[in-house]
């Protein structure tokens, strides 16, 4: 299942208000938007993706404990990028200095802030061209580093096994 992805410009353009609106009056929906104001609307994931999912929030947020140097973010969190995207990273993080920057009703609303780290996690349905061009578009909006976590499905012979790609920008820029 792909994600359904809808332009909108050069008929539409939504303002930020409008679009939290939309994101408001659509709560069952995921919905991102793109540079050139496409909408985004994915698909819910199914068990074995949300169960990823939450592991790897847990994981990022009992570290953040830990340390105390920045903002944990789950997947319901839009934050609208440099380009004009608003993307929905599986996990964020913002270090503390940045976050304080923003205002309180800043920080409630889409934050206009690009994570300093994000995870994105690929069902077996995603499109992983999408990914790979949303990775992308994070490094060129700041984010200073990616994590993808792939989830290979299981074959007769071996259970089911992660990989995963921590990239840099510089990293990034190779591939």
């Amino acid at each position: 299942m792909t994600a359904l992805v809808i332009n909108l410009r050069p008929t539409i353009e939504l303002t930020d208000d409008e679009f939290l609106k939309f994101c408001q009056q659509n709560p069952e929906l995921r919905i991102e938007s793109t540079a050139t104001g496409a909408l985004v609307i994915m698909p819910p994931t199914g068990g074995g993706s949300g169960k990823r999912n939450a592991d790897l929030t847990t994981d990022v947020t009992l570290w953040n404990r830990q340390t105390e140097l920045g903002v944990v973010f789950d997947s319901s969190t839009v934050f609208k990028l440099p380009n004009g995207a608003r993307r929905s990273p599986d996990v964020a993080w913002i270090t503390n200095d940045r976050w304080n920057t923003l205002t309180l009703e800043e920080q409630e609303r889409f934050p206009s802030i690009a994570p300093d780290f994000v995870i994105e996690l690929p069902s077996r349905m995603d499109d992983l061209e999408d990914l790979e061009a949303k990775m992308q578009e994070y490094m060129e909006n700041g984010v200073s580093r990616l994590a993808s976590r792939s989830y290979d499905p299981p074959s007769q012979d071996s259970s089911p096994r992660t990989t995963r790609r921590h990239l840099t920008r510089s990293e990034y820029a190779l591939r």
